[in-house]
């Protein structure tokens, strides 16, 4: 029986690898990689010379099958993603968990991952949840966001630069108040950061060419010790000073105090019943 080493790889800068990864590259019998163009890379930096083969998306319906085939027949495979950890928001997990259903022995070899490094450099505090990848298409992506909208977790995301200056904005749009940190190119020379209310930085980011994959922090939401009351009297004002009415009024006050919606929206069928706003 062999072994799959899920083994973290740099996301840039070639020395963000353990000593311990160098060497079980070393010593297995096949690298799986994602983008074998930039593991090669870096088994050249290394002096590394274990085979190397393709491993993504694309091929994973027929590569995968012929890996654990080898793991079976006793052979050693190290697997790596394009950069950092396997199995975040790539095909990794899916040869991790058949191995595991073949009975295979599974091993982490730690080390560089792009949704940990930028939370550490974020500040915020909370409990964590990593989201990855928005859907590509505008609608399922605002739909998508609109159901994280009660989230009190911080949030991790991964985006493509041509689609941050949106993403932020409906995410300013969504989530109101909250403090984001965007990193592109992390840990590379072009490394940079961008922290601040999200309104601000996506105002900030909207008229600029990004380039580069894009990791965002969101916080969890700054508490606010509304009463009830105060509540009230805002949903009231609000319907008066706008055209807002239903679930977009209360969505939008939810976001503007930073509270759950479900409280804002019972908070404003109570007013609606009692004929305080139509």
């Amino acid at each position: 029986m062999g072994t799959l080493y899920i083994v973290a790889t740099p996301l840039g800068n070639l020395e963000d690898i353990t000593l311990r990864a160098l060497r079980v590259l070393k010593e297995v019998n096949l690298i799986a990689a994602e983008d074998t163009r930039r593991t090669r890379k870096l088994l050249s930096h290394y002096q590394i010379s274990t085979p190397l083969l393709s491993y993504h998306s694309h091929n994973q319906a027929s590569r995968g099958p012929d890996l654990l085939a080898r793991l079976k027949k006793g052979e050693n495979i190290a697997l790596v993603s394009d950069a950092g950890t396997p199995g975040f928001s790539d095909p990794g997990a899916d040869l991790v968990a058949s191995a595991w259903e073949a009975g295979q022995e599974v091993v982490a070899v730690p080390g560089a991952a792009a949704a940990v490094a930028a939370l550490s450099m974020s500040g915020f505090k909370g409990d964590v949840t990593f989201v990855g990848f928005l859907p590509r298409k505008e609608s399922k992506r605002l739909e998508f966001l609109k159901k994280l909208a009660d989230e009190r977790r911080v949030l991790i995301f991964f985006e493509a630069p041509q689609r941050l200056g949106r993403t932020l904005t409906e995410m300013a749009a969504v989530f109101g108040r909250r403090q984001v940190l965007v990193v592109r190119e992390l840990t590379k020379i072009h490394q940079q950061c961008w922290r601040g209310e999200l309104t601000e930085v996506a105002q900030n980011l909207g008229a600029q060419e990004i380039k580069g994959e894009c990791t965002l922090v969101l916080s969890c939401p700054q508490e606010k010790p509304v009463k009830v009351v105060d509540l009230a009297a805002f949903l009231v004002q609000l319907a008066r000073d706008s055209e807002l009415t239903g679930r977009r009024l209360a969505d939008h006050t939810a976001a503007e105090l930073g509270l759950p919606r479900r409280q804002v929206y019972q908070t404003y069928l109570h007013l609606k019943n009692q004929g305080l706003i139509p």
